[in-house]
């Protein structure tokens, strides 16, 4: 019965990764077209006039993990840091537990206030990560990758879809800076790397 029941998992598990690499493929292809639309971009015109496609590292399934969520109790709202002044009111809405290659690693998810009261964004969770590739391969300041509230205890976590701050393409855009607790000793070879001019 417990090896039917792993079998079952496994199988679940292996059909949610199939779904979140065509998801991956999803994102690839809205990103670069948001990046081409002069109305979305957020590159400088010099560099969008010349712009073709970001840099992604190749889509591995290693990088999209099962984690268990827990729900953050009684956590006071804090302001964020950022690369400029602005300073966003945000909350811990909880924390992230799971494993690649055997190691496990914690990461927090958080909630901007101030989005989360606008139509559309309530379900928003915001999880910004730095990693062993921040400033050689992928961005110095970090990634980010959009999450909505959970509604189980288990969710996937698709570093594919990791993407940059908006500063990292333009020095006029403030960006959350990641927080030190979610800095993973870990080189995460997956998603959007850094900017080349």
């Amino acid at each position: 019965m417990y090896k039917y029941l792993l079998f079952i998992f496994w199988m679940s598990f292996s059909f949610g990764q199939q779904e979140e690499v065509q998801a991956v493929y999803d994102f690839q292809k809205e990103m670069n077209e948001a990046f081409a639309d002069s109305l979305k971009s957020p590159l400088r015109n010099e560099d969008r006039v010349h712009f073709e496609t970001l840099d992604f590292y190749p889509i591995n399934k290693k990088f999209i993990v099962e984690a268990e969520f827990i729900k953050a109790e009684k956590e006071k709202a804090f302001k964020m840091k950022t690369s400029t002044d602005r300073k966003p009111m945000y909350k811990k809405y909880g924390a992230l537990h799971f494993e690649i290659d055997g190691k496990k690693m914690v990461l927090n998810v958080y909630q901007n206030i101030e989005l989360s009261r606008k139509p559309g964004f309530k379900e928003y969770l915001f999880l910004p990560f730095s990693d062993k590739t921040c400033g050689k391969e992928s961005y110095i300041g970090g990634r980010y990758i959009d999450m909505r509230i959970p509604t189980s205890d288990k969710v996937i976590i698709n570093f594919n879809k990791a993407y940059n701050p908006y500063c990292a393409y333009n020095y006029k855009y403030s960006c959350p800076i990641v927080p030190l607790e979610n800095d993973l000793d870990i080189a995460i070879e997956a998603g959007v790397k850094k900017f080349h001019d």
